[in-house]
């Protein structure tokens, strides 16, 4: 008995990808294949190809997608400018003494790196080249610092803002309103970016708590695997400490806060986010001081003047007053553009600005060509029944949505040991989403499960990026088995948070009912 082509059209993809082929190619090339293979044996429709352009055309005008090359530049323009390796400098002093203490601090500099940042790839190599040398120094277990660095390095992409939670809130959003005219309801929902951020949130911070427990106790149990730091320099000042941290923190609230407060949509606080990264890369590398801080006031200012009172001064009952305060606010923005604009001569008389720019161009360009591919693929997955056999499946699922939820979760996971976050955003979950939902699992608890197990695949061999990352500028010493030995306790621990979090639903949904 021959075997259906949906499923041969799966394999075909996890072949072709093993094999060595680039990833966006090989999605739109499988995809072609099948789709003439299923018209030529009369299992698919080849008009379905029709709709490809509508398909392609909502991808690019995407509102929610913008945000994804906003938010890449934000965090390589901090990478490239040295913040993020003076912060992880500043950490490893300040708990260096401690046993365990440096592992503890590559995980608090992760976190503050991945909500500043978000990209996981930068954050693997800056702690890779600074952090792991100074571990290894220091007496710590190969196998222990590798998958420190590693783990640490993912949180970029569950601790918001990240790229991974902007594709998965737009993928939900669709599953959502899916399942709602499933059900319908035909005045539908939607999931926003700042709810699955706000739900994203807690579950990052638990998973930083989960690391931290488990570096300390196993520091306490076995001295030798993670030993206090010999020969540290002493302790730094607390300005010292306040001059690395402040900035990072800030950019964090600026983002996140006009984000969760409703003062700003997810692309506008990128991009206040980019141009607040720019201020930071020119302050540090010799802009005046004073232009900078007054450019960040002003520009601070009237991101939260403008969203607590707005003026809108093409209407007819426009005050005097209102006219006054427009001014105020062009003002503060004239002031604040100057300054970003001084700090982007700057970046560029530095050489930051073209590297920082090719950078986000080429991560961007990999994202959306995965994207626009996955359009192809799903519309001939679609075609060839696939769609169809998946709801099968997982309705056959034996205990009820509880078991059709642990199937889904263990696929997407087996799945992370081959495919990119990305392939299985765009791919896999338009499929099993709205199926989980119309099942009673509640969205945004559902996002934060699914997008902790995403971040578990770059932890995953054979092709977890973040070993890639690090084995690119690991020492020699350090094998690559070591690195995937090392990262297995903590494949464990992320297993431990989704558990968590399964069993609080709290931790998830309380924030983004208080905001929203």
């Amino acid at each position: 008995m021959s075997l259906p082509l949906d499923i041969l059209m799966i394999a075909a993809l996890i072949v072709c990808i093993l094999l060595g082929f680039p990833v966006s190619f090989t999605i739109a090339g499988v995809a072609i294949v099948f789709g003439f293979i299923g018209a030529l044996t009369g299992a698919m429709d080849l008009s379905l190809f029709g709709a490809l352009g509508q398909r392609i055309f909502g991808v690019l005008t995407n509102d929610v997608l913008i945000a994804i090359p906003l938010f890449v530049l934000m965090g390589v323009v901090l990478e490239k400018s040295r913040i993020a390796e003076e912060l992880l400098e500043t950490m490893g002093r300040l708990f260096g003494n401690l046993r365990g203490g440096l592992g503890v601090s590559v995980v608090l500099v992760g976190a503050l790196l991945a909500a500043s940042t978000g990209i996981v790839g930068a954050t693997v190599i800056a702690m890779g080249m600074i952090a792991l040398p100074t571990m290894l120094r220091n007496g710590y277990n190969p196998k222990l610092a590798s998958g420190i660095v590693c783990t640490a390095g993912t949180l970029g992409q569950i601790i918001p803002p990240s790229t991974l939670l902007i594709i998965l809130s737009d993928v939900m959003s669709n599953a959502y309103q899916q399942a709602q005219y499933e059900q319908g309801k035909f005045t539908v929902e939607t999931i926003s970016v700042g709810q699955v951020f706000a739900a994203a949130l807690m579950p990052g911070l638990l998973l930083v708590a989960i690391y931290i427990v488990y570096l300390l106790a196993r520091a306490w149990l076995f001295a030798d695997d993670a030993p206090a730091a010999r020969a540290l320099e002493e302790k730094p000042s607390g300005w010292v400490i306040a001059g690395a941290i402040f900035p990072p923190v800030f950019l964090i609230i600026a983002v996140l806060g006009a984000i969760l407060g409703g003062i700003a949509t997810p692309t506008e606080a990128a991009s206040v986010g980019a141009a607040g990264a720019f201020l930071m890369a020119g302050y540090r590398q010799g802009v005046s001081q004073r232009l900078v801080v007054v450019g960040l006031v002003a520009l601070f200012a009237v991101i939260i003047a403008a969203g607590i009172i707005p003026v809108r001064l093409q209407r007819s009952d426009t005050l005097m007053t209102d006219w006054l305060r427009g001014g105020v606010y062009a003002v503060l923005a004239v002031v604040g553009f100057a300054a970003v604009c001084m700090c982007v001569r700057n970046a560029y008389k530095h050489g930051l600005l073209l590297p920082a720019l090719t950078s986000t161009m080429s991560v961007t360009a990999m994202i959306f060509t995965t994207i626009l591919t996955a359009s192809i693929f799903s519309l001939v997955f679609v075609g060839l029944g696939g769609e169809d056999r998946v709801e099968h499946v997982i309705t056959a699922m034996p205990g009820g949505p509880t078991g059709a939820l642990i199937f889904c979760m263990l696929l997407i996971f087996v799945l992370g040991f081959f495919l990119d976050f990305v392939e299985i955003s765009v791919i896999v979950l338009p499929l099993v989403t709205p199926l989980l939902i119309l099942m009673g699992h509640d969205p945004i608890w559902l996002s934060v499960l699914i997008a902790i197990n995403l971040q578990t695949s770059f932890l995953t061999p054979p092709f977890g990026f973040s070993l890639f990352y690090l084995r690119s500028v690991a020492p020699p010493d350090v094998t690559t088995g070591a690195i995937y030995l090392g990262v297995a306790p903590f494949i464990l621990l992320q297993i431990v948070g989704v558990a968590l979090i399964w069993l609080a639903p709290k931790i998830t949904t309380f924030l983004p009912a208080l905001v929203y």
